[in-house]
């Protein structure tokens, strides 16, 4: 029986153990999508105890521990810091065959050297010890991307936003280069009315552009692109639950503007119009500017409309949603390349039943211009577990290119989450290392392990060109 969390965690055999700790294990991480805060890398921020760094904002965890039975005041209420972790470790034990127990023990281990697993009966040792060693200079988040290793990482940003935090974490010569992501879903969102127009009003505060026409919103939103990049921006990403591509004609556009803009509510068929335009015209500016495009698509937000009320968008409330992906998206995809606007594109899925779908969709539009130019991204959200990354690596081995996948990225809020990378790692390794050992691929240790390198690190190195 081997056990738990050694130092061949998830490696099933002597040549995934060679090809993790020899090609994947010492390699730098790029992080190139994250809900990190740059406010707090700015301020180099240090946390009072784990449960700031661990349980604040957290819907993983406050899923977990909802489901076991825990109160609202324990996830995202007024219980004290100490009390909260105490519901954590006794959550824990019960979170057996879900990642959350992988990630909860890897990340004592990474960070704090704790090997003992969180109970009940280890909550108050561990908190105090990780508590004490959180609580210093050392543990500050720019230390904590540091002591991961992370090389580059990419924040989320609304086009509203400032920048001013990264611009300081630039001029303070941070060793990790922190760049923001453009991140328009809010700029496009015309769902309601009233808040469309007070985004809208922001923009003109923002821009000094009076948005009283399209031609106003859109010289706007070109003008903070524009700034994005400025700042080192190379990336866009839409979170959709499908994309849109509905036909229209500029007038059409400029009329559901007016309409909008006036205050009233669209129809269905006129959301669906306008939400098109902008992706094609957001997708435009990143191709002339040679920039990333990432559309994250399938999640159904907000189902629990009794608690979204009381605690807001994402506290733990979405689900894999079952949309129509394929006809729409070959349609965007395909206008864009008619006319040689396509960017490089990664297309991110929710739900597993679509990984075959996305892996065949991105080898309609590899034209050869790029190497992996369309890619479909790495399981995210509740696919980032293992059963949801194998499933889409293998779809992907199977109809298309692994060699040219640009590999893993947090997707978090945490700063520690970073050992999900090394996870990652671990389970890519394991993959190549028991087809290997089976007679199904050669025993080039190798070419195979330059293959993983490329994986976890030189393909994303190269792709966004950091």
């Amino acid at each position: 029986m081997k056990p738990f969390l050694d130092d061949n965690f998830l490696l099933k055999n002597k040549t995934a153990e060679q090809l993790y700790h020899e090609y994947a294990k010492h390699l730098p991480i790029i992080d190139y999508h994250n809900h990190l805060l740059p406010d707090q890398m700015a301020s180099d921020l240090v946390f009072e105890n784990i449960t700031q760094a661990w349980l604040y904002g957290d819907h993983y965890k406050w899923r977990a521990m909802r489901t076991h039975g825990v109160d609202e005041s324990y996830c995202t209420g007024n219980k004290s810091d100490f009390e909260k972790f105490e519901k954590w470790s006794e959550t824990v034990p019960y979170t057996l065959r879900n990642p959350l127990y992988h990630w909860t023990h890897l990340e004592l281990q990474r960070y704090f050297g704790i090997s003992k697993l969180l109970s009940p009966d280890t909550a108050k040792e561990i908190y105090e010890e990780a508590s004490h060693k959180i609580h210093t200079p050392e543990y500050s988040v720019r230390n904590l991307l540091k002591k991961m290793n992370v090389q580059t990482l990419c924040t989320t940003d609304d086009p509203i936003d400032s920048l001013e935090f990264h611009k300081k974490i630039k001029e303070d010569g941070f060793e990790v280069a922190v760049l923001p992501a453009f991140r328009p879903d809010k700029a496009m969102n015309v769902d309601d009315a009233h808040s469309f127009n007070t985004y809208l009003d922001k923009l003109s505060s923002v821009t000094n552009v009076s948005v009283i026409t399209f031609e106003d919103y859109i010289k706007a939103l070109k003008s903070r692109h524009d700034f994005f990049a400025s700042m080192g921006c190379s990336i866009s990403d839409h979170g959709l639950e499908n994309i849109y591509a509905e036909d229209f004609t500029q007038n059409e556009i400029i009329q559901i503007f007016n309409k909008i803009r006036g205050g009233n509510e669209l129809t269905l068929l006129e959301n669906w119009k306008f939400k098109s335009a902008m992706l094609l015209e957001f997708a435009k500016w990143d191709h002339e500017k040679g920039w990333v495009q990432q559309f994250h698509l399938g999640a159904l937000r907000n189902n629990n409309t009794r608690m979204l009320s009381k605690l807001g968008p994402d506290t733990g409330w979405d689900s894999i949603g079952d949309f129509s992906q394929a006809r729409a998206l070959s349609k965007f995809l395909n206008t864009l390349d008619t006319t040689d606007q396509l960017a490089k594109t990664i297309l991110y899925n929710l739900n597993p039943a679509d990984n075959e779908l996305m892996a065949t969709m991105i080898g309609n539009f590899n034209d050869g211009s790029a190497q992996g130019k369309i890619q479909f991204g790495s399981g995210w959200w509740f696919l980032d577990q293992k059963d949801g990354m194998i499933k889409q690596m293998n779809a992907l081995s199977n109809m298309g290119l692994i060699s040219r996948f640009v590999g893993m990225l947090t997707d978090s809020r945490s700063f520690m989450s970073y050992p999900r990378h090394e996870y990652f790692r671990r389970i890519l390794c394991n993959l190549f290392g028991e087809e290997i050992e089976n007679g199904e691929m050669p025993n080039d240790i190798k070419w195979t392990g330059k293959i993983i390198q490329d994986i976890c690190f030189h393909n994303a190195k190269n792709y966004f060109n950091f």
